[in-house]
């Protein structure tokens, strides 16, 4: 209970004598305050704007591998048999092949000569969230290739059909009539935002086998493959490139292979590398700020001489004197780090709304603030208050 008692009257004192230097005390926190503030700020900021970026990735699909098979001269692209291959390879549960052309449609005998055409399978709505925002998905009696059904996006029922009702309604497409079963939905896929669909009509989208009967041509050059939930993404992609190689006979290049977990592996080594980097650079101004401490205890020490010495003469223990130092520096640099982390947390929700980017609190970043600021209240402060304690009491009396 003593040295509880003795603790906090140390603190106590500590928090006199900051009040009766107030300019002083703000001056000297202003650097630890800077410090902490920037790495808050900064650390938060860089990892709501990659923990963003991530989610776009992870909106993707977890566990697909996007294959591009443009085949050799001897072999272009693959078919049904060779998907089927991949189909029935372990891991896989399901591989969806992705045919893409260019066409024009006419409604209301008007022809819009810009529309996009994506070939789909069932699978690859099976695995994509809220793929219709109206009507529905094919069913696996559509996908024979001579059914024509059509789900359109949003820009073809604006600019194609001017905003009326769509599913039920009736078009034609490269010649052939078609009857739309369903309206897209809204995605925030990294694919969607990095497609540049301004100078298009719209965008609809049959079954694959539609589109190969529409292009005159059986070469499937994309797909996505989706890997079973429980399994390695790497073994998986591993067991398709030797599949690949057998159907292609080690041919290069004849496909290449783009792993969305590899993607997010180094997405996160950059977060790390950036935050590490950041993170080193405001730790300069925690240095500058330690600095500061040191140098405004210093000065503590020169202006309270004398009180040192009547302190010593009256009996106070060294470890004593050391220590109301020691807890003096440690105070300030303390409230510095929490006005610190205040100011970084603002900063980072002020540059997180600037950049459109969802507002995450690191907590690490604001433990590594505060245990900055810590370190450098004892690191800083230890050297002032050591010399402090060593004070021969007679000397100290005498000074002026």
């Amino acid at each position: 209970m003593r040295k509880f008692g003795i603790v906090r009257q140390s603190i106590q004192m500590s928090l006199d004598n900051i009040k009766s230097n107030k300019l002083r005390s703000f001056l000297t926190m202003l650097g630890i305050v800077i410090g902490v503030a920037a790495v808050i700020g900064l650390i938060t900021i860089v990892q709501s704007v990659t923990g963003s970026i991530m989610d776009q990735f992870n909106s993707l699909g977890a566990g697909t591998i996007t294959v591009q098979t443009p085949g050799t001269a001897l072999k272009r692209g693959v078919s049904d048999n060779d998907i089927e291959k991949l189909r029935n390879l372990t891991g896989v549960s399901g591989v969806a092949p992705t045919v893409t052309l260019s066409g024009s449609a006419v409604y209301d005998d008007t022809i819009y000569d810009t529309v996009s055409i994506d070939g789909e399978d069932l699978t690859y709505f099976l695995h994509t969230e809220d793929p219709v925002s109206e009507g529905r998905i094919f069913n696996s009696s559509e996908t024979d290739g001579y059914t024509n059904v059509a789900i359109v996006d949003k820009n073809f029922v604006t600019n194609v059909l001017g905003g009326g009702q769509a599913v039920g309604t009736t078009f034609r497409l490269n010649g052939y009539t078609y009857k739309i079963i369903g309206v897209a939905g809204d995605t925030d896929s990294l694919t969607a935002q990095l497609t540049d669909t301004s100078g298009l009509d719209g965008t609809v989208t049959l079954p694959y086998r539609n589109v190969l009967r529409m292009s005159g041509s059986d070469d499937i050059m994309s797909m996505n493959v989706y890997v079973e939930e429980g399994y390695n993404t790497a073994s998986v992609e591993d067991e398709l490139r030797d599949t690949l190689d057998e159907i292609y006979n080690d041919e290069d290049n004849a496909y290449s292979i783009i792993n969305l977990e590899s993607l997010t592996q180094v997405m996160d080594t950059i977060q790390g590398m950036l935050t590490t980097m950041l993170g080193g650079i405001a730790g300069i101004s925690l240095l500058v700020g330690g600095i500061g401490i040191m140098n405004m205890m210093l000065v503590s020490v020169s202006e309270r001489t004398r009180e040192i010495g009547l302190r010593k003469a009256l009996g106070a223990e060294p470890a004593r004197i050391q220590l109301q130092f020691l807890i003096e520096s440690i105070t300030l640099s303390l409230i510095g780090g929490l006005i610190g982390i205040l100011v970084g947390l603002l900063i980072a929700a002020i540059g997180a709304a600037a950049l459109d980017t969802p507002f995450k609190i690191s907590y690490g970043a604001i433990a590594l603030g505060a245990g900055f600021s810590a370190a450098v209240g004892i690191i800083f402060g230890w050297m002032p208050a050591r010399r402090a304690s060593q004070l021969n009491p007679i000397d100290a009396l005498r000074s002026e």
